[in-house]
């Protein structure tokens, strides 16, 4: 797949991962945050809780489920971020940083949705 594609996958797979999170009473209040530091695909809340989504968009789980993408390096980049997020918009809120994967062997297709909380933490 070249990077037009995987770009158009990627956003689908975004937009998909921000409807499933409203379906379930998160409001969305950020998507696509970037600094020097890093990307936050999708901010969200539910409740008090600030929610910073990574979404990993595959075909399908078999040769790389959603939470094994996000390496350390990954993580590190948007702890990154979401601390200069949180910075510009208030560091006493509560944060945690989840991961959506989206499966789906073509994008149009209703996708399997994996939501792993609390995938991973400030070290």
């Amino acid at each position: 797949m070249d990077s037009d594609n995987s770009k158009i996958r990627g956003r689908w797979g975004e937009a998909h991962a921000a409807r499933y999170l409203r379906e379930r009473g998160y409001s969305i209040i950020g998507a696509g945050y970037r600094t020097r530091f890093g990307e936050i695909d999708i901010i969200a809340r539910e409740g008090k809780t600030v929610v910073f989504v990574e979404v990993k968009t595959r075909k399908s789980a078999k040769w790389s489920p959603a939470g094994e993408a996000v390496d350390r390096h990954k993580r590190s980049r948007i702890i990154s971020a979401a601390e200069q997020w949180l910075a510009e918009n208030g560091p006493e809120q509560e944060s945690r940083f989840d991961v959506i994967g989206i499966y789906a062997p073509t994008c149009g297709m209703l996708p399997e949705v994996e939501h792993i909380k609390n995938a991973f933490w400030v070290e």
